[in-house]
C-alpha cells in the first residue's frame, strides 16, 4: 500500500512539473500595404491575428482596408512621417494645422483603421510637441498607437503612456535583411523574447522573403508555446507598461 501511494505521489508530482509555463504571446505587424494585390491578398492569407498596416498613399489603400476587414483582420493606419515623402507625409517643420489635416486626409483614405503606427517617423516620432498632439487626438478618435520604434529617440510611446493611451512599441524588425535565413533568425528572436518577458511584437513587409518564413512557420507557433494574438489583445496584456528594452520599471526611458 505504501508503495502504491508512493507511486501515486511520483506520477501527480510529474504532472505538475510537466504542466505548461505560463503562455507567451506574439503579435505581427505587416507595414506598407496597399501597394500591390498580390502582396496584399498573399499577406491577407496569412494564418492567425496577422495585422494589416496600410499606406494612405498606395493605389489600393481603401479596397484593401475594407478586404482585410471584411476578413476578420485588424487594419491600422501607416502614417508617413519624415523622412517619408508624400501628400500625407509629417514633417517637423508642418504647422500643427497641416499635420491634422494630413492625419485626416490619411485616415479617410484607410477606412476601418483601429489604431495606427508610424512609416519611417525617425525624426518625427522625436519630436514632443507633435507626439504629444498626436496621442491626444488618438485618444479622443478612440485608436490606438503602435510605436515602430524607427529611432531609439522617440518620444512617441511615452506621450501615449503618459495619458493613458492604448498602445504598444515594437521589439523586433523581421526583414531588415531580405533573407529567408535572417528573417526566420529574426523570427526566432521574437519567438525568445516572448518566452523571456512574456509577449513580443514584430514588424515585418509584404516581401517574398518574409511571407514565405511566415507561411511556413506561423502555424508552427502553437507546438513552440506562443500564441498569435491580435493588438487589442496585446495591448490589454501589455497594460500599457514598458518592455526592459524600452525603460524601466514599465516607464519609458525617453519621457
Amino acid at each position: 500500500m505504501r508503495y502504491l501511494l508512493c507511486l501515486l505521489f511520483c506520477l501527480l508530482a510529474g504532472v505538475v512539473q510537466a504542466a505548461p509555463a505560463n503562455k507567451a504571446y506574439m503579435s505581427i505587424i505587416i507595414d506598407d500595404l496597399g501597394q500591390s494585390t498580390e502582396r496584399d491578398s498573399r499577406t491577407l492569407a496569412l494564418p492567425g491575428p496577422v495585422t494589416m498596416a496600410i499606406m494612405p498613399d498606395t493605389p489600393h489603400a481603401s479596397d484593401f482596408a475594407r478586404q482585410a476587414h471584411k476578413a476578420g483582420k485588424t487594419v491600422i493606419l501607416h502614417m508617413p512621417m519624415d523622412p517619408a515623402t508624400g501628400p500625407y507625409a509629417w514633417h517637423p517643420e508642418l504647422p500643427l494645422p497641416v499635420l491634422a489635416s494630413r492625419l485626416d486626409a490619411a485616415l479617410a483614405k484607410v477606412p476601418f483603421a483601429a489604431g495606427i503606427n508610424n512609416h519611417m517617423g525617425s525624426r518625427m516620432t522625436a519630436q514632443r510637441d507633435a507626439m504629444t498632439w498626436l496621442m491626444g487626438e488618438l485618444q479622443q478618435r478612440h485608436l490606438f498607437f503602435v510605436d515602430s520604434r524607427t529611432s531609439a529617440a522617440t518620444v512617441a510611446a511615452a506621450e501615449a503612456q503618459r495619458i493613458g493611451l492604448a498602445h504598444v512599441s515594437r521589439d523586433v524588425f523581421l526583414d531588415d535583411v531580405r533573407t529567408t535565413e535572417a528573417i526566420t533568425g529574426q523570427l526566432q528572436q521574437g519567438i525568445a523574447l516572448a518566452r523571456k518577458q512574456g509577449s513580443a511584437v514584430l514588424i515585418g513587409h509584404p516581401y517574398p522573403q518574409t511571407l514565405q518564413v511566415l507561411e511556413r512557420e506561423l502555424p508552427q507557433l502553437r507546438r513552440q508555446g506562443i500564441e498569435l494574438i491580435n493588438l487589442k489583445q496585446m495591448i490589454a496584456e501589455r497594460s500599457n507598461q514598458a518592455m526592459p528594452a524600452h525603460g524601466k520599471h514599465g516607464q519609458y526611458s525617453n519621457r
